[in-house]
């Protein structure tokens, strides 16, 4: 199979329909899904008949997927995904980052090691614009992940969802990071006068 991006520990690859049962593994932890809908774990039919093909869809303008396995680069153990997906509209190339691991796989560094190494990529060879990405404001473990790889918070919004989860009273946020910035930051700083 074709690594998209390997790092020090992580390899991400394609999806391919033998993940279903990684997906189903992952999105039956209640504190995986915590987040994203209070902790419900997503039903296998919803996985394979919906999820399965958004993860496995490649974006027509781009011909690559927006969505990639993550595995342990050393043993090819199923960690999770990570999303590096070109948003609609008009205007600079933006993507969406996300990411989505196993709880054992938390506090480990991966989910900062791989937004780190899509950041790059994106700016380095894919011609990405913006990086943006989004969260609760009350999931302090995944906007730390954010802020770690570089990104700012923008904003904090607040959007009528079809269920309430615990702490969405607080909102959303979004995080971004420009190619000006990234590039700003990665260059030595200028000489001061001698």
């Amino acid at each position: 199979m074709p690594i998209f991006l390997r790092t020090e520990r992580l390899a991400l690859r394609p999806f391919t329909g033998a993940d279903l049962d990684h997906l189903v593994a992952l999105d039956g932890d209640p504190e995986v899904m915590r987040h994203i809908n209070g902790g419900r774990p997503t039903p296998p039919d919803t996985l394979r008949t919906r999820h399965l093909p958004r993860l496995l869809h490649r974006d027509p303008r781009t011909g690559r997927p927006g969505y990639w396995a993550a595995e342990e680069a050393a043993t090819g153990r199923f960690l999770g995904w990570f999303e590096f997906r070109p948003l609609d509209g008009p205007g600079p190339r933006t993507v969406e980052l996300g990411y989505r691991l196993r709880r054992d796989a938390w506090g480990h560094g991966y989910a900062t090691e791989g937004a780190r190494a899509l950041i790059d990529k994106g700016f380095t060879e894919l011609g990405v614009d913006r990086v943006t990405a989004n969260t609760m404001a009350v999931n302090t473990r995944s906007r730390g992940v954010m802020e770690k790889a570089g990104l700012t918070l923008v904003r904090t919004y607040f959007e009528d969802w079809p269920e309430v989860i615990d702490g969405s009273e607080h909102g959303e946020v979004e995080y971004a990071l420009t190619r000006r910035e990234w590039e700003r930051r990665r260059s030595p700083a200028s000489p001061g006068p001698a």
